[in-house]
């Protein structure tokens, strides 16, 4: 009861500093972010949000999502659903409550200056204009047809390692055989769950997506013979779905143009399914098929011929990636990987990262003994880092001391390198499932090589990455300019806090004081997307 309280006062303490439920358009989450669809941003009181406990950050893209972990934003969502349905049928018809007057909110921190502020707003501003290429919004509707599958993947994920160790050990074989079909079930059917987030996605009914795609894994369609080849169910995969379903959304569209009202009930889904069916049993299941045994042998390659260069340039490009929001364009891949092999191989190796960057905070804490705000921030996030939610350490620490990211970007390549040269040599480590990181990983970690080797093999890696960030950070990661800005006391001298009454004064407008240097973090923000794809890094 305290938790569910707990969660219920954290959606009460959000929902006013967002305008209200008037204000909120859309509701939705990942892994570690609350995504809210806002009708007027500029009734959002960024500070204030940044200042609740519960709050880990706030990003803005293509919505406005504010960082609150993973665990907590799947119980906080709920509550914050509840409290918006509520506030719409108290007042339905009243209009998003005005923005606070100056006089009547907190008084901003000294950090917030107006400079820094309208600075933050330019570089916001710039970078969304840049992330909104067609390009980059396609990638995020395949995130966002991917992304709500990963509880299931991660659960069965789990259920299939339990069930690989009682297998090996012998245990319980009457148990084993009903754990394996709680494992298979969902990977069996996943392009069912891929077509119908697929239409929802663009702009179709979810549903006929969903029948689309599931003539993929229907096993009547072994007795097909197309193009002088036999299907065999499940054929092209979540590719095949994806491809499936995107068709029956724009054959759909047609129909609802040109197809007569008193007959679209009728036609448009008996032609959305047949059409769409047709062009996906004689075409797409083999395209598909094609690209996905591709995509697995590739990746099979470049881990067995150049894993160790390859790791590297993988753990190391990560965090780029993710700030650019192209990260999203392998959750496809992992999860054709996941389907056709039992894991992703590529999942390892990019968890390094969230290594590199771990290491860099440690060392940035050693580095800034003075500034006890910054090492606050790095004590209450190191946690939530080891466990692979990487976006306290990114926005609160590395990223707005610029050269650190850099350095944790170097530890996560050594930590990729070390993985990728493992499975060079023969040993492959991998994720049954995305979404974790760092220690999280480690139920879902399976290889070639038995349990044991491949939990050291992903164990030492993350040491390495640790070290590594560690070493390249403390001795690269500061120049002079940098220390004298940040290696400085936030504590207030004893003769000034008698001068003011026991008051000590506000932090100077150019320090990184918490949690107002989370402002200073969202300034020097690039408009990522991290939490979407896989939680953490």
């Amino acid at each position: 009861m305290a938790t569910e309280d707990k969660n219920r006062a954290t959606a009460a303490a959000i929902l006013p500093l967002v305008g209200g439920a008037a204000n909120v358009a859309s509701i939705a989450h990942c892994m570690t972010r609350l995504r809210l669809g806002l009708h007027d941003r500029s009734l959002v009181d960024d500070e204030a949000l940044k200042a609740l406990p519960a709050v880990m950050g706030v990003v803005e893209d293509d919505t406005y999502q504010i960082v609150l972990g993973p665990g907590t934003v799947a119980r906080v969502t709920p509550e914050f659903e509840h409290l918006v349905e509520e506030g719409r049928a108290a007042a339905p018809a009243a209009s998003p409550a005005p923005a606070p007057a100056p006089g009547d909110a907190p008084s901003a921190p000294a950090v917030s200056a107006d400079e820094l502020a309208a600075q933050g707003a330019a570089i916001k501003a710039q970078q969304k204009a840049k992330n909104a290429t067609p390009f980059k919004l396609f990638l995020r509707k395949i995130a966002n047809i991917f992304v709500p599958l990963i509880p299931a993947l991660i659960g069965c994920g789990i259920i299939a390692g339990l069930n690989g160790l009682l297998v090996n050990l012998e245990w319980l074989p009457a148990v084993t055989p009903a754990l394996a079909a709680m494992a298979s079930g969902f990977m069996a059917l996943i392009a069912v769950f891929v077509g119908y987030n697929t239409a929802k996605e663009f702009g179709g009914t979810p549903i006929l997506g969903g029948a689309v795609a599931a003539i993929i894994v229907f096993p009547g369609v072994a007795n097909i013979d197309a193009f002088g080849q036999t299907l065999s169910p499940g054929q092209g995969g979540v590719l095949g779905a994806l491809g499936a379903a995107v068709l029956a959304v724009y054959v759909e569209k047609w129909c609802r143009r040109w197809v007569p009202e008193a007959l679209d009930v009728l036609v448009t889904p008996t032609l959305t399914v047949l059409v769409s069916g047709l062009v996906t049993i004689f075409g797409l299941m083999y395209v598909a098929g094609e690209v996905s045994s591709a995509i697995g042998t590739f990746a099979d390659w470049l881990l067995s011929n150049g894993g160790a260069g390859a790791g590297f340039v993988l753990g190391g490009l990560f965090l780029p990636l993710v700030m650019l929001g192209l990260h999203q364009a392998l959750i496809p891949i992992h999860t054709t990987l996941i389907e056709q092999q039992g894991y992703t191989v590529l999942l390892p190796i990019l968890a390094m990262a969230g290594a590199g960057q771990v290491g860099a905070a440690v060392a940035v804490y050693f580095r800034l003994p003075r500034n006890e705000s910054i090492r606050r921030t790095i004590k209450s996030a190191l946690p939530a880092g080891l466990l692979g939610v990487g976006e306290p350490l990114i926005y609160g620490v590395s990223l707005p001391l610029g050269r650190p990211f850099i350095t944790a970007c170097v530890g996560g390549a050594f930590g990729g390198g070390f993985v990728g040269l493992f499975n060079q040599l023969g040993d492959t480590v991998g994720s049954t499932a995305i979404g974790p990181s760092g220690w999280a990983l480690f139920p879902l970690l399976d290889g070639n090589h038995g349990l044991g080797s491949t939990i050291a093999i992903y164990g030492g890696g993350l040491l390495v990455g640790y070290v590594a960030g560690f070493l390249a950070t403390y001795f690269f990661g500061f120049g002079k300019d940098l220390l004298a800005e940040f290696n400085v006391s936030q504590e207030p001298a004893p003769s000034t806090v008698a001068a003011t009454g026991g008051t000590p004064p506000a932090p100077p407008a150019t320090g990184p004081d918490h949690p107002d240097h989370r402002d200073d973090r969202d300034h020097r923000d690039p408009g990522s997307d991290p939490a979407k794809a896989p939680a953490g890094v």
